[in-house]
């Protein structure tokens, strides 16, 4: 069995643990303090509040910036449900942009017939570890008087024209799950330069109670995100480890574009110029002759993790209910998400390993080959 993912722990993150544990201040001591520092010196901003997850994350921020019912807040369709979720909570509404085929982050052409008077703010989602195009979102967003907030939760350690993703923006959020670059078993942060927004996402991740009041003084509502120390010391000792994380990352993410560069019906990832990859997970896209979800089940039967990455959330059974949407209303996201599968990536994933699951992709690919549609694929592209 090749997984998925899989976390890196070391005796470095263990004894980390075990010291928290030893201490008796296992929730809102010392180590929380340390790592928010450490994570606003990283990122380079001046805040940073952790939570108990990325999604925690985004809600705190949607809440902080005063988006409510009614509101809208421009987004993709193509992520983890949590970046359009989070705006439920408030009765926001998320307002889908299609993706570009090549990157599948939002297509920014696409955002400005999406404004309305009702739009408060667009969500960019740096899908597997690239960022979207923030130059554009950044003009658009000043135009018209809009807030930015980056959902970096996959994308730590990205950057786009030399700047950190999670900084280019009003907030950010990194996410901790332990499929991802580094983990604190569940978790977040909140990365911010405004002031008053930090002020009120920690208040908000602590029950709502003031920051400089008694401890049972509550003076908002607030909700129960915190970070325990022990997931704290865990993310410490990941974070003294990042720059070599992302170093196992990348080489393993080469060694899969030399492998897969010649297989014939695999699409590789496309990285714009100006980005800086921090890789996620490894997702592959297969021409529409290839039946992805027979590679993958031929995958899954020969002991080979993988998933579909991503599912469009416009087409989420709750989502059609709730907003009436229909298969064809975000086309380019469809086609994409019908052909992406996510292969065994993680840190120390072997050569050997990444040789075995291009050879298994392989055998799949003959499996799955829908019968005479590569033939007329050809056809159709050469006009005959």
């Amino acid at each position: 069995m090749i997984p998925l993912a899989r976390p890196d722990i070391t005796e470095k993150e263990k004894q980390a643990v075990l010291a928290v544990l030893d201490s008796n201040l296992l929730s809102l001591g010392p180590k929380l303090n340390e790592f928010e520092e450490k994570m606003a010196a990283y990122a380079g901003t001046q805040y940073a509040i952790a939570c108990n997850s990325g999604t925690s994350g985004l809600h705190m921020i949607i809440a902080a910036l005063g988006i409510k019912d009614g509101d809208e807040v421009i987004t993709t369709s193509f992520s983890f449900i949590s970046s359009s979720n989070c705006m439920l909570f408030e009765r926001a509404k998320p307002v889908f942009v299609d993706i570009d085929e090549k990157t599948y982050n939002l297509d920014t052409t696409q955002i400005e017939e999406k404004i309305t008077e009702r739009t408060k703010a667009i969500l960019p989602v740096h899908v597997f570890g690239q960022p979207a195009n923030m130059n554009d979102i950044r003009r658009i967003a000043l135009k018209h008087g809009l807030a930015i907030i980056e959902d970096s939760c996959e994308a730590i350690g990205a950057e786009w024209n030399g700047k950190k993703a999670g900084t280019m923006s009003n907030a950010g959020v990194f996410a901790f799950y332990p499929n991802k670059q580094m983990t604190t078993g569940e978790g977040g942060v909140v990365v911010t330069n405004n002031e008053n927004l930090a002020k009120l996402c920690y208040s908000l991740r602590n029950q709502g109670r003031g920051i400089d009041t008694q401890w049972l003084d509550h003076v908002r509502l607030g909700y129960n995100y915190r970070m325990s120390d022990i997931s704290c010391a865990l993310g410490i000792a990941q974070l003294e480890r990042i720059d070599e994380i992302l170093a196992k990352r990348q080489r393993a993410a080469d060694f899969y574009m030399e492998k897969l560069k010649d297989v014939e019906g695999v699409i590789l990832p496309t990285i714009d110029e100006r980005a800086k990859m921090s890789w996620f997970v490894f997702v592959i896209r297969f021409e529409p002759w290839i039946n992805r979800n027979l590679v993958m089940q031929t995958l899954l039967d020969q002991g080979v993790g993988c998933r579909p990455y991503f599912t469009a959330i416009h087409l989420q059974p709750f989502y059609r209910e709730m907003f009436g949407y229909k298969e064809g209303d975000f086309p380019v996201t469809e086609h994409v998400a019908s052909g992406t599968l996510a292969i065994p990536f993680f840190n120390n994933i072997t050569e050997e390993q990444i040789d075995m699951v291009v050879a298994e992709v392989k055998k799949a690919i003959r499996y799955a080959s829908i019968p005479d549609s590569k033939a007329r694929l050809k056809r159709c592209k050469l006009g005959v």
